[in-house]
């Protein structure tokens, strides 16, 4: 006969902390990269975005890179792409 272990209802898993990335003082020159989820209207989202930041921020340039599958991690490929190319990047969601 197997004897279950007792389970404590109120133990709550300790989490890693990931300190949040150091944002710039300003976007004016950046190359910001923005990463599409492929859900509906995502890429109007970014682009509006995206010129917001160009016309009154200063911004260099905006790269919009998609992933796969709203449904799938983006790959690794993709990120290292990203990361070499922009100096700022945005993850984001549409409808």
């Amino acid at each position: 006969m197997s004897e279950l272990g007792f389970i404590d209802p109120t133990y709550i898993p300790k989490r890693e902390i990931i300190p949040l990335a150091k944002r710039p003082a300003s976007l004016a020159g950046k190359v910001i990269g923005m990463l599409d989820n492929t859900k509906e209207q995502a890429d109007v989202i970014f682009k509006t975005i995206g010129d917001v930041l160009v016309e009154r921020y200063g911004a260099a340039r905006i790269v919009v890179m998609r992933k796969e599958h709203y449904t799938k991690p983006a790959s690794v490929e993709l990120l290292d792409t990203m990361a070499k190319d922009v100096q700022i990047a945005i993850a984001g969601l549409g409808g």
